[in-house]
């Protein structure tokens, strides 16, 4: 996997706000080759970089918002919480506010 800006800036970010540190790309399900944008697997949480929701992006087309439902409908069924952003949302304090209320709550502490 080649390296992107954001998959060393978005772990930067998170390590200077004290979130654990997120996997890219990670891997979620045994069989099909689905994975997530950022995830804390030990925690079952997972963040997912919506682009193209304003111009017609892959996401929000037919066939593939339908194959895009069949995997987030699986997570939710393995037991995942999976939030979403824009692009441009990734690097804000909401994003990281509503990941560390997730891990918290998957810690015990609502």
């Amino acid at each position: 996997m080649k390296t992107t800006t954001t998959q060393l800036v978005f772990p930067a970010y998170c390590r200077t706000a004290r979130i654990p540190l997120p996997e890219a790309e990670h891997r979620f399900h045994p069989e099909r080759r689905w994975r997530f944008d950022w995830a804390w697997p030990e925690h079952k949480v997972a963040l997912e970089v919506q682009g193209g929701v304003w111009t017609g992006g892959a996401h929000v087309r037919g066939a593939r918002l339908l194959k895009e439902w069949e995997k987030l409908n699986t997570a939710a069924a393995m037991g995942w919480r999976v939030l979403y952003c824009q692009p441009q949302d990734l690097l804000t304090e909401e994003t990281l506010a509503y990941v560390e209320k997730c891990l918290a709550f998957n810690r015990g502490g609502r």
